[in-house]
């Protein structure tokens, strides 16, 4: 009698623990920003390639977007990874903030380790898939550039996600859960204006301050602030904002992003935050440029696949630590203070979250308890969840505390403890894959759950057909 798949996935892992954790660090070490992971992208494609996968590379127009097949028939089953950095978070694997290089980029949200486990878990599918006898298609997607630029909301625009039954995917955390909120939908827009310059003190009437515009502009949307909805968010940065004070800048642009619940919320923010950039403009007297980057949708939960993700990460038990691994984590809660930790847990609306106070790595799996809530971060995960019943579980990488996009997330990215939430994670994407595999009614009752949450809502791209990915924003 054969072997259980699930059991043979998990051996699988087990045996090739070494080489993903060789593949997670050289992604760590590589930190490549979004749409410029070529070293990231041809790593795990290549990888896929050595195990029987076909690989179709540069999908949706984006060098680094890759899909690997292998098997045929349906279902067919998805599995996401990501493999993009963040700038300004390099950092050595130490408890205390360490960069390796002072300014250059590193896995502020662990997704070496996030492409990696969907890596270990596709390709632990399909060996147990074909040991097994099951019928049906494994398709990896290699997804960049989520951290701002969305490398998914184009790929879903370009149809590559279609005739997919459903998708898996895993996000480093401080907990174990299958969770169920939304997220935040937005939009990513640059404004440029554009003036005449002139001697500052010597003949300020004759110049027309781009500078200046993107300030008044500023100015007027943090006073819109108090006349949009409580869950919406505006964010921005000034890239470029002159060279010296004596001369009136003649090119000035701001980079914005706007967060609201529901797309149909958004776009009347949106479209408020256009007039106040047009009158800064006419305030000014300078030309005003929208540079539109990107926009996603919020994203759809699947309560079917986050009972079947939990069941599976019960049955195969959460990861255990060596006493050096725990002096590690000790070391940086040091660093956190008691009042951020608090108030991190608080904002989780956990049910007990005070009994977690003490708590240094959360080995539970508790059941999602945040169905209904929205999360005021947002992911491109989401355009894919309109697409088919998809779920993006989390396993404990960090420390309860830990602050998003930190170089504490850097840190436990690159070392033992977060190797083990990658193949813990690895192993939990191929067992809840077999279930959707072989019980067909799990499937069914994931699409009547998606129609039921969509509510009659159609997916519109929220990206114009004219519009290509923004490729060279971390070429200049």
């Amino acid at each position: 009698m054969s072997k259980n798949a699930k059991q043979i996935a998990k051996e699988w892992v087990d045996r090739n623990e070494a080489r993903l954790m060789e593949i997670s660090d050289a992604i760590w070490s590589y930190a490549e920003l979004g749409y410029v992971e070529f070293k990231s992208s041809k790593l795990l494609a290549d990888e896929l390639e050595k195990h029987g996968f076909t690989l179709e590379r540069g999908v949706a127009g984006i060098p680094t977007a890759f899909v690997g097949t292998w098997g045929s028939g349906k279902p067919v089953i998805g599995v996401m990874g990501e493999y993009d950095a963040l700038p300004g978070l390099s950092q050595k694997v130490a408890p205390n903030k360490d960069p390796i290089e002072a300014g250059a980029p590193g896995h502020g949200c662990g997704h070496n380790i996030h492409g990696t486990s969907g890596l270990g878990g596709a390709i632990a599918l399909r060996y147990a898939m074909d040991e097994a006898g099951y019928q049906g298609t494994v398709k990896f997607f290699g997804c960049p550039a989520e951290e701002m630029l969305s490398g998914k909301v184009w790929m879903v625009r370009e149809g590559v996600f279609d005739g997919v039954d459903a998708v898996l995917s895993h996000h480093p955390s401080s907990m174990n859960v299958a969770g169920l909120s939304s997220s935040n939908a937005n939009n990513a827009v640059k404004f440029h204006f554009r003036g005449k310059t002139s001697h500052a003190a010597g003949s300020p009437e004759q110049g027309r301050s781009a500078l200046d515009a993107v300030e008044l502009m500023n100015i007027g949307v943090n006073f819109l602030r108090e006349h949009i909805i409580q869950d919406a968010r505006i964010h921005y940065v000034i890239e470029e904002g002159g060279g010296q004070p004596n001369v009136v800048p003649d090119y000035a642009r701001s980079w914005y992003l706007v967060r609201a619940p529901e797309r149909d919320q958004l776009d009347p923010i949106y479209n408020r935050v256009l007039k106040i950039a047009e009158g800064a403009a006419m305030m000014t007297e300078t030309e005003l440029e929208v540079d539109f980057i990107k926009g996603i949708y919020n994203k759809v939960p699947s309560l079917i696949l986050s009972e079947a993700v939990t069941s599976n990460m019960r049955e195969i038990g959460a990861p255990e630590y060596s006493e050096e691994e725990m002096e590690f984590a000790r070391s940086v809660a040091d660093l956190i203070s008691a009042e951020s930790k608090r108030t991190i847990l608080w904002k989780t609306k956990r049910p007990e979250w005070e009994k977690l106070l003490d708590v240094l790595m959360d080995s539970s799996v508790p059941d999602a308890w945040n169905d209904g809530e929205v999360s005021h971060g947002s992911t491109d995960v989401s355009d894919v969840s309109w697409m088919t019943p998809t779920m993006e579980f989390s396993t404990a990488t960090y420390i309860l505390g830990t602050p998003g996009h930190s170089w504490q997330n850097v840190a436990f990215s690159g070392m033992s403890i977060g190797h083990k939430s990658l193949f813990f994670a690895s192993k939990v994407i191929a067992a809840t894959a077999i279930d959707l595999l072989t019980k067909p009614d799990l499937l069914k009752a994931a699409w009547k759950e998606l129609d039921r949450r969509k509510a009659g809502r159609v997916y519109k791209s929220p990206i114009p057909a004219d519009l290509d990915p923004p490729l060279d924003q971390w070429k200049k």
